[in-house]
């Protein structure tokens, strides 16, 4: 089973969150693992985050980033690149959502990204990118 996170759920995959567990159980049960090549940018943030709020030291985040960097090395993930086509499906795509949704630029991303890598649905406890993503002719799933 291919599954694409985006990145709060790849965050899971590394830090002991509320969720983790039930997310790194879902991800041991894939045979691929997939996500945007936008969560190389956007997990770096969130080790960043938490440094800032002090649930991780400077060192930690470090060792967690080589984590990351190493299962991307060893193909733990598979990153769908951001290129200007997607940039450009999601300017289409955008034109015509209702007014009322609310889509945030890294959402965007995630939810393009998946369709392109053939997906038919992403994983995320993210509410904006759940109730975004059948706008977008993808399904939000959550574990949470």
């Amino acid at each position: 089973m291919r599954l694409y996170f985006d990145t709060p759920y790849v965050a899971k995959c590394y830090l002991n969150e509320a969720g983790g567990e039930a997310v790194r159980s879902l991800a041991r049960g894939a045979s691929e693992l997939c996500s945007s090549a936008l969560v190389i940018a956007e997990l770096s943030c969130v080790f960043l985050r938490h440094v800032r709020e002090g649930s991780l030291t400077r060192a930690m985040a470090g060792r967690l980033r080589q984590y990351f960097l190493k299962d991307l090395e060893d193909e733990v993930w598979s990153l769908v690149p951001v290129s200007e086509a997607t940039l450009r499906r999601i300017e289409v795509s955008t034109r015509s959502l209702p007014r009322t949704v609310y889509l945030r630029a890294g959402d965007a991303i995630h939810l393009v990204s998946a369709l392109e890598a053939g997906f038919d649905e992403i994983w995320t406890n993210d509410r904006h990118l759940l109730a975004a993503a059948p706008h977008l002719g993808i399904r939000g799933r959550t574990v949470e």
